[in-house]
């Protein structure tokens, strides 16, 4: 087994549904331009209310993924 090298990144995904939806649209939208994402790890969670409800999540998150050789 190879050594790794990990490069972190901070993603904050939105969702109106709950934090796991939010964490999920961070993820896949990064898997769009990056490869070998490898783990994530919650920075932050906050919501925006409305009218007395939460309307919107937010999950911040620090994700790592691993450097070409």
């Amino acid at each position: 087994m190879s050594d790794h090298i990990y490069k972190k990144l901070e993603l904050t995904g939105s969702s109106t549904t709950g934090i796991e939806e939010a964490v999920n649209n961070a993820t896949a939208r990064a898997a769009k331009t990056l490869h070998k994402l490898r783990w994530f790890e919650m920075v932050e969670i906050r919501g925006a209310i409305e009218e007395g409800a939460v309307a919107h999540w937010y999950a911040t998150m620090k994700t790592g993924f691993t450097l070409d050789e």
